[in-house]
């Protein structure tokens, strides 16, 4: 019973993406389910600080996380994710042909038929707030190879971001805390300027490495060898879907969904390296993340707040992850989020945050460029 107690808290975020996708499916107010799961996550994680311990081993060493059950999860998230764009996708088809307002019955569901302009706005901001949920799954599969990589690449093509499981761990995993790693913000810097600076930069890095892989190899950097041009070409379906269904009207709801996954990854980018410094050529230590343990974070995000022990065994399932004494803020995503949407509150908090980094935990070199740092910032 315990073993399955501990597992059964993964399945948190699947249930409420399909919570949002009903929503969206059976329309009228229940649109807005997704933002409205959004808004109660942001309370429940900001009530609930208690902190938590990962999946853990038993008393032989071996881990109580079910492998076989978190993996086919995953997997089969990939086709979920699919369904509720196709679901917006219908909803969207609706609204062009003016269907009128009514009910009918889908696999013995009562839906609305018909959708309104409003309602469509909502269904399309819910679909975007869960899309961005594939960024854990995503996330997680593209630390594999073989099959489940490609699962995770197929995940961020969804959100026409395909190219973030190679900048991801090329990247990323070995510069992150310095300047050369785009998905660590420095300090002062706001969530919405850290939004298209890590993502075009995390792009250029595949451009880049692509380039001069195929260069190497003697092929075209026009070609289908070519990763990163595979990977937005991986995004096609989804944008012959939308256009086939609306038009531009279509595409600006793409364009939205997008537009807020994407912004959902970068915030996990910001809120897990902000402000954390490390020399270059120096080894990756668990100081240059922040952990995140508040357990409503922790059972969403598939404990993907173990940041440090993360980036030190960073093809690690997430149900073996466990505590390594990494800074941590004592407060879950959700509220961290939160916060980062008011630039100047989540400085103030940060402020504080920094400093006790800059005092416990900096090397000399690097609180010297904490220092340089913070007065650009307009740190005290």
């Amino acid at each position: 019973m315990k073993k399955l107690l501990i597992n059964a808290r993964y399945f948190l975020a699947p249930l409420l993406i399909l919570a949002s996708m009903f929503g969206v499916m059976t329309g009228g107010p229940w649109v807005w389910t997704g933002l409205v799961l959004l808004g109660v996550g942001i309370i429940i994680d900001t009530l609930t600080k208690s902190q938590t311990p990962g999946a853990g081993f038993d008393e032989n060493g071996d881990t109580y996380g079910i492998p076989a059950l978190h993996n086919g999860v995953m997997y089969g998230m990939l086709g979920v994710f699919a369904l509720l764009q196709i679901t917006l996708a219908w909803r969207i088809w609706q609204y062009m042909n003016g269907v009128p307002l009514g009910t009918t019955e889908i696999l013995g569901m009562t839906v609305q038929d018909g959708i309104t302009g409003s309602q469509l706005i909502g269904a399309t901001i819910s679909t975007g707030i869960f899309a961005g949920i594939g960024i854990i799954y995503g996330h997680e599969l593209a630390h594999t190879k073989g099959f489940s990589f490609a699962i995770a690449r197929w995940m961020m093509a969804l959100s026409g971001k395909a190219h973030f499981c190679y900048a991801h761990v090329y990247n990323h995993h070995l510069e992150l805390g310095h300047q050369d790693d785009p998905a660590t913000s420095p300090r002062g810097r706001s969530l919405f300027a850290h939004y298209p600076l890590s993502g075009i930069g995390q792009s250029k890095f595949l451009f880049m490495m692509e380039k001069q892989r195929l260069e190497r190899l003697g092929v075209p950097f026009l070609s289908w060898q070519n990763r990163w041009i595979r990977g937005y070409f991986m995004a096609l379906p989804t944008v012959l879907l939308f256009w086939s269904v609306g038009g531009w009207i279509g595409m600006g709801c793409l364009a939205i969904v997008w537009l807020i996954s994407n912004f959902e990854l970068e915030a996990l980018n910001y809120l897990e390296h902000y402000g954390l410094i490390r020399e270059k050529g120096q080894p990756i230590d668990y100081r240059h993340s922040w952990d995140n343990s508040t357990a409503f974070t922790a059972w969403f995000f598939i404990e993907i707040g173990r940041q440090g022990d993360h980036h030190d065994r960073g093809e690690t399932h997430f149900w073996e992850l466990d505590e390594v004494g990494s800074p941590n803020c004592g407060r879950g995503y959700f509220t961290l989020f939160a916060l980062a949407l008011l630039p100047p509150v989540w400085h103030k908090y940060m402020n504080e945050q920094m400093n006790k980094w800059d005092e416990e935990m900096a090397s000399e070199g690097e609180l010297k460029i904490a220092r340089e740092m913070n007065d650009i910032a307009g740190y005290a």
